[in-house]
């Protein structure tokens, strides 16, 4: 099993499933801001004025970190990035069901309208996992680093 977590073909599919996640979400979110931000608003966690914020500044964080692993670029710290944000999405998701919000996510923005539950805690640990995973052994194979 140790051999297979640091093999660099196994990184590699790691490194190209967490970019394409967190490109496509970030990218959905980016074409439908207002939504995106009714998204977070329905959370009930951030104050007004930062909402529009959250939802401006976080699909670009998303996008630009999902290109960045995509090519292989600072991997280590670019699934840094990503594992403080799927720690704050698992936070976020677990308090809303801890106050009984029946929402959707947000998580595709519109793509893919997903309730708060169980099953998106487990797919953002997957993903964490991922991101831990990448961040101790980084992942050069096809990188524009090579």
């Amino acid at each position: 099993m140790s051999r297979m977590l640091h093999n660099e073909y196994f990184l590699l599919i790691l490194r190209l499933t967490v970019a394409s996640v967190f490109i496509f979400a970030g990218i959905e979110k980016i074409a439908d801001p207002s939504s995106f931000s009714v998204s977070i608003d329905n959370y009930r966690l951030f104050p007004d004025f930062s909402i529009n914020m959250v939802a401006i500044f976080l699909p670009w964080l998303e996008v630009f970190a999902g290109i960045l692993m995509l090519f292989g670029i600072s991997v280590k710290e670019t699934a840094l990035v990503f594992n403080f944000l799927l720690i704050l999405f698992i936070a976020i998701v677990i308090s809303a069901l801890a106050r009984g919000l029946n929402i959707d996510c947000g998580c595709f923005g519109t793509a893919a309208a997903q309730k708060v539950g169980l099953t998106k805690i487990i797919e953002n640990i997957l993903l964490l996992s991922a991101g831990i995973l990448l961040q101790i052994n980084g992942s050069s194979k096809l990188s524009v680093k090579e």
